[in-house]
């Protein structure tokens, strides 16, 4: 019984993923991505600063981190932010990808956070970036970045209908070094 069980999920996993084995790799596609994502470039590294966010007791202060590297080739572009509390303990922390869909030439923004997920577009600016997510009926909240070579400063607004934005967060970072994150160290086929 368990031995038919297990060649049955076998044999389930081989077809269902027989699509992607089939597809083989679009070059032309790859270095549209590629190309798209260079410009991110000034992104890379590690970043370091004092971070705020309005919740529903108040205000929370935090020192908010950011790691940021190219994988699959410089492809697409991973980011995870990280915010300590006052006592050294972990607040917060997300997974973040950054990508670029040569079909419809958008880049979108996949996030995990705080027990949730979501694709979000990502609309690219000369020195930064800005992305909304939805907040509520009728309700958004727009992440605005402006990022120089050494500095990083990011806010968040919520808008709602015709009423003016009210600012929810804001971090300032400052690039503290380089990293090899996230390609760095791949298990070797031996």
């Amino acid at each position: 019984m368990f031995r038919s069980y297990a060649i049955a999920v076998v044999l389930s996993c081989a077809v269902s993923s027989a699509p992607a084995f089939a597809q083989a790799p679009d070059p032309g596609r790859i270095a549209a991505e590629r190309d798209a994502i260079a410009p991110l470039a000034f992104m890379d590294g590690m970043w370091r600063g004092a971070a705020w966010t309005q919740t529903r007791t108040g205000r929370l202060e935090v020192t908010q981190t950011e790691r940021i590297g190219p994988f699959l080739d410089g492809s697409v572009k991973v980011l995870e932010g990280r915010a300590y509390n006052a006592d050294g303990s972990v607040g917060f922390n997300a997974l973040g990808i950054i990508s670029f869909d040569p079909s419809t030439h958008r880049y979108s923004l996949h996030s995990h956070a705080l027990g949730y997920a979501g694709d979000f577009p990502l609309e690219l600016k000369p020195d930064g970036y800005v992305w909304q997510i939805p907040a509520g009926p009728g309700a958004t909240i727009r992440y605005t970045a402006t990022i120089t070579k050494d500095h990083w400063r990011e806010i968040g607004e919520r808008i709602a209908g015709d009423a003016p934005s009210v600012q929810i967060f804001e971090m300032n970072l400052t690039r503290i070094g380089d990293t090899a994150w996230p390609a760095a160290g791949p298990v070797p086929m031996r």
